[in-house]
């Protein structure tokens, strides 16, 4: 099957002012008839999934690739839900924010306007083809979505939602493409179509991530990896950290959100790694542990960490373990090895809570709550399109109103410039 991405990303262009002058009321319906027409096709999109599966289970996919796959009908209900939630959130269009009156006489002001055509590169998962699609709706976007080849089938059931969406409501079906063929060729192509697309926004593997950003001609918000951190302070209580650290690292090993790091402050390590320890051995996770920490790991399967191990996005029930001195050296190790996505610390020291919000970077930063809070749904988004570690134009989990930008908005009354 030949696609024609040049063809696909003018009629997206063309397509973007139906979307974007589309009523609130009309736009808000749009994403209603979306969620009841999956609701209604969940038959068709599991079955459809269920080939996707039988693929990858052949082709010797890791289980945490698989486990990102599946669509079974609590999860298309899921997806449904997250676009109501979508639909329903404050309108993000046409505000106008902090309008003021300036010595000259005009008053001034901003207003949220669409991006207009994003494109959308992202692995396995198939979720991200509704999150993604309804968040560009609601703010205003066509978009272009290219999954990858593990989901082709799954995709191509919910192109198919969103098209008959889009078809009730007499809108063109150009506001959203979903590409049906997985040639990299047709991706980059894709990157180099400056004319129609606005914003190109990867989502996956480091690899994935690095081609784009070194191939595109067109604006990247890149969604690097997640090596995120728990550091457990000398004032930790450890009532809270443990369940902290077992939620953050073993809930779900193969997402961005997932611990990577353990960094524990020297001062409780004697207290706190015995019970960590009984914890990784219970839940099998491969400890890679600091010369210090190392000796602490009698039950579980612990070697030596390397320096590679404090970059590492394992995605998978393995974590590095390092004790550090102080809190300074604490703060010095995250924002070396950190990724930009997400860090924690569990402490009772108000000032050393303060410090880890203010200092640590990260475009996420958790003061006794698990990393896996990371996530759009969780932060109110009702979804997000990826969490953004570029720090321009949007930092974090992204959802409809990091998908616009803003112009001026000028009020005068024959004003002239003196």
């Amino acid at each position: 099957m030949t696609f024609d991405i040049k063809q696909a990303a003018a009629e997206a262009k063309a397509a973007k002012n139906a979307i974007a002058n589309l009523s609130q009321g009309d736009r808000k319906q749009l994403l209603v008839s979306i969620a009841d027409l999956l609701v209604k096709a969940t038959a068709d999109i599991i079955k459809a999934n269920q080939l996707d599966v039988q693929a990858a289970q052949k082709s010797n996919i890791s289980p945490s690739m698989i486990e990102r796959l599946v669509l079974d009908e609590v999860g298309v209900r899921g997806i449904a839900n997250a676009v109501l939630e979508i639909a329903g959130q404050d309108e993000v269009l046409g505000s106008i924010a902090n309008i003021k009156p300036l010595p000259s006489g005009i008053q001034v002001g901003k207003m949220r306007i669409p991006l207009g055509v994003i494109a959308m590169i992202y692995e396995s998962r198939p979720n991200v083809t509704i999150d993604a699609a309804a968040l560009c709706l609601k703010a205003g976007n066509a978009v272009i979505l290219r999954g990858g080849k593990e989901a082709q089938h799954s995709n191509k059931a919910l192109a198919q939602v969103l098209h008959d969406a889009l078809e009730q409501a007499d809108l063109p079906t150009g506001i959203v493409t979903v590409i049906p063929v997985p040639d990299r060729e047709v991706m980059a192509q894709m990157l180099t179509l400056s004319d129609s697309i606005d914003l190109i926004i990867p989502r996956g593997g480091e690899g994935l991530i690095r081609y784009v950003s070194e191939n595109s001609k067109i604006p990247v918000i890149q969604h690097f990896k997640g090596v995120c951190h728990l550091f457990i302070d000398a004032h930790a209580d450890l009532g809270k950290a443990l369940p902290i650290l077992e939620n953050g690292k073993t809930q779900r090993t193969g997402v961005c959100n997932a611990l990577e790091t353990l960094v524990i402050h020297k001062d409780i390590a004697e207290r706190a790694l015995p019970l960590i320890d009984a914890l990784f051995s219970d839940k099998a996770v491969k400890v890679h542990a600091c010369a210090a920490s190392l000796p602490h790991f009698k039950r579980s399967e612990a070697i030596l960490a390397t320096e590679e191990d404090w970059h590492a996005e394992y995605l998978a029930l393995e974590i590095a373990v390092s004790i550090v001195d102080d809190f300074e050296q604490a703060l010095e190790h995250i924002q070396h090895y950190g990724s930009g996505h997400t860090e924690v610390i569990v402490t009772e020291h108000l000032g050393n809570s303060q410090r880890f919000l203010r200092e640590v970077n990260s475009s996420v930063i958790m003061l006794n709550a698990s990393s896996r809070f990371s996530d759009g749904g969780q932060l109110g988004l009702g979804a997000e399109i990826g969490i953004s570690t570029s720090k321009l134009h949007a930092y974090g989990p992204m959802g409809a109103q990091q998908l616009t930008t803003e112009k001026f908005i000028v009020y005068g009354d024959g004003h002239i410039r003196k």
